[in-house]
């Protein structure tokens, strides 16, 4: 088994808290993003869509997706559930991972590829034909990102974690989201108190550094 990863990305970053939170070891394959390499011959043999992270199973079958790769790690070790023990911590912990992955990470991504002349192009992820940047969209991202902000701070003001009373694999998609966010000049307004204090207690986690 092996799980293509990339140390900068958020997706892949996503993957490697959650194994880091469960104490699994995974034999890793790095890509240099910076260099192309998710988009060499090579690799788009393994996963054509050119994106990471990719899981390829000890029989040859490919996961390419990073959630998909995390429930297919839950199902191996349920110990420690990160993905709920019941119907509804199941149901608040796939509902909050969607919100954070509509709202917030979406506005992450218009912010980061269409303000970067570099990402000329490259308006999408992952192996595409060229799409150009619209810079309209980043101001899409920051009013997106800003209603989002205000809904999470509302949550974590009734709530120690974003699905609950229990850390889960929505906080790990959180964390993910504000750091990447934070990259693409999208930031956490100072009187958000209550995503501060769960931003404090995200980092000192030692999966955050995973």
């Amino acid at each position: 088994m092996k799980l293509y990863d990339s140390s900068w990305a958020p997706n892949p970053r996503r993957v490697r808290m959650f194994l880091a939170e469960k104490g699994i070891e995974v034999d890793r394959v790095q890509l240099d993003l910076r260099r192309d390499e998710q988009l060499s011959d090579a690799y788009l043999a393994i996963n054509p869509r050119g994106t990471v992270p990719a899981l390829v199973l000890d029989d040859g079958d490919v996961i390419t997706d990073s959630v998909a790769i995390c429930r297919y790690f839950e199902a191996l070790h349920p110990e420690m559930p990160l993905f709920g023990t019941d119907a509804r911590s199941i149901a608040q912990i796939d509902s909050w991972t969607r919100r954070i992955e509509s709202d917030g990470y979406a506005a992450a991504v218009y912010a980061f590829r269409n303000s970067k002349p570099q990402m000329e192009g490259r308006g999408l992820p992952g192996k595409w034909p060229p799409v150009p940047i619209i810079p309209e969209l980043v101001t899409r991202a920051t009013i997106l990102w800003g209603a989002f902000a205000e809904q999470l701070d509302h949550r974590l003001s009734e709530s120690r974690w974003i699905a609950g009373d229990a850390f889960s694999f929505a906080d790990i998609t959180g964390l993910m989201t504000l750091d990447f966010a934070a990259r693409a000049g999208l930031a956490v307004a100072d009187d958000r108190i209550h995503i501060a204090r769960w931003h404090c207690a995200m980092i000192a986690r030692p999966s955050a550094s995973a």
